[in-house]
């Protein structure tokens, strides 16, 4: 059964940072590129973050570009996002995905999803 697990999530003040973790169980991570996607209140799920198999290539949305930074470890079946610099925009529920599409910025393009953490940037 293949599950992902986010955790990391809370409440911070804008300017602030967060890490965010998946954790992944019973699917060949490293042969999966992984993705990060959001959610904010009332809106739809939108892309943020993808990174390869190998980790050596990330692509990211304009909206967190130069301030979010994915990451992964294959050996711990763990990805990372890495939010600084946080604004009340930012405000949504984080899901992490993992598909074979590469760069995958739609969700359709993802095979399986995690639960969501909810990130809060208050002003």
């Amino acid at each position: 059964q293949v599950q992902l697990e986010e955790s990391g999530g809370g409440l911070v003040q804008a300017g602030g940072s967060l890490r965010l973790s998946c954790v992944t169980s019973g699917l060949a991570v490293s042969t999966y590129s992984m993705g990060w996607f959001r959610q904010p209140p009332g809106k739809e799920r939108e892309f943020v973050a993808t990174i390869a198999w190998s980790g050596l290539g990330t692509y990211y949305a304009d909206s967190v570009k130069g301030r979010f930074t994915a990451s992964r470890d294959n050996f711990k079946n763990t990805v990372h996002l890495q939010m600084n610099s946080l604004k009340p925009e930012d405000t949504a529920v984080y899901y992490c995905a993992a598909g074979k599409v590469l760069p995958g910025t739609r969700p359709g393009q993802y095979n399986y999803w995690g639960q969501g953490t909810q990130v809060t940037v208050s002003a």
